[in-house]
């Protein structure tokens, strides 16, 4: 059989053998005698034979495969939600086919498509910076294949989801800040198409609100999720007079973008001003100074997504569309200055 893979065809060729037989006798039914059936399987095993899953998808009408969509393998987020959705999804018989948008709306299409042309059984996915047109989202939804979205949720979709408390925790971080001593707080925010720019934005102006601490417009800049967004987000902000003596960043890349910036100018953190990200990147213990930041339970956004796929492919005629929210919790690290209240 060199250079293609075996078939029950040839099983059945070298035992002289109907293939219906061999079919049976590999799927272990009953009407096959203990010699042939042990034969059979011999053969396969010598042959290295393997059922085809193509076709096997088709008689069942299913491939046992999830699609995944996710912004990019980078980000310690992702890969770690990716082996929680792997942890529920493998136990229970479905392999996982994952791609990268890395950012592109155009990409991410492409991915849907390339997924469902693959006949996949559901599809778990996190969007672009770049979408902004839910429509190839939309069409898995037509077709009936389950669709959970995770971190960056799906709005105005009958789609599952799985969020963590982007408000709460924006909130905690700010009043955080606000019981150091800081008074001139600044927002790098998100893009704000994402549900959780808008949240965290929405947590931070509360807090603000909340201990009547005056909100400069002038201190909330949008960026993206990169290091070279936070850095440059930063530049701006220190051009501002007064400059603010803390910084809710959005999330810990661009972080880790106005720590570096800070450094370069040789501004004193936190002495004079303060840093909180948000997710607890494994570099966040590791830079110096550490980044105070609000963690997220990664592993647990992946396991919850797998779980909701399988309590929707196990329920297609009567499954509704479900939201998971998780905890956060603040991380303190020296980024921040101590607590005196």
């Amino acid at each position: 059989m060199k250079g293609r893979q075996t078939t029950i065809k040839d099983i059945a060729k070298k035992l002289n053998i109907s293939v219906s037989t061999v079919s049976r006798a590999l799927r272990g039914l009953p009407d096959v005698n203990d010699e042939t059936r042990r034969a059979v399987e011999d053969l396969a095993k010598k042959l290295d034979y393997h059922p085809n899953a193509v076709a096997t998808s088709l008689v069942k009408s299913k491939t046992y495969t999830v699609g995944i969509s996710i912004p990019n393998f980078v980000i310690h987020f992702y890969s770690s939600a990716i082996v929680g959705i792997q942890d529920v999804l493998a136990p229970a018989g479905y392999n996982i086919m994952v791609c990268q948008s890395n950012e592109s709306y155009d990409h991410e299409v492409k991915n849907v498509q390339t997924l469902v042309n693959s006949r996949v059984d559901g599809l778990i996915v996190s969007q672009s910076l770049g979408t902004q047109d839910l429509r190839h989202f939309q069409s898995v939804v037509e077709k009936g294949i389950p669709l959970v979205s995770f971190n960056r949720t799906l709005d105005g979709l009958p789609a599952s989801k799985v969020e963590v408390e982007d408000y709460e925790g924006a909130f905690q971080a700010v009043e955080y800040l606000i019981h150091t001593g800081c008074r001139r707080i600044a927002h790098i925010a998100g893009p704000q198409n994402l549900r959780i720019s808008q949240s965290r934005l929405r947590g931070y102006r509360d807090a603000m609100a909340k201990h009547q601490l005056h909100i400069y417009e002038g201190y909330i800049v949008y960026g993206d999720f990169s290091i070279e967004s936070g850095k440059a987000s930063m530049s701006q902000l220190l051009e501002l007079s007064p400059m603010p003596d803390a910084v809710f960043v959005v999330s810990d890349h661009p972080a880790f973008g106005v720590l570096s910036g800070l450094k370069e100018r040789r501004i004193n953190i936190p002495e004079e001003i303060s840093v909180i990200g948000f997710t607890d990147e494994p570099f966040c213990s590791l830079i110096e100074p550490s980044l105070t930041t609000v963690a997220q339970p990664t592993y647990e956004v992946g396991r919850a997504a797998a779980e909701l796929f399988l309590k929707w492919i196990g329920d297609k005629d009567h499954f509704q569309p479900e939201m998971r929210v998780l905890k956060t919790e603040l991380k303190v690290r020296n980024s921040t200055r101590r607590l005196w209240m």
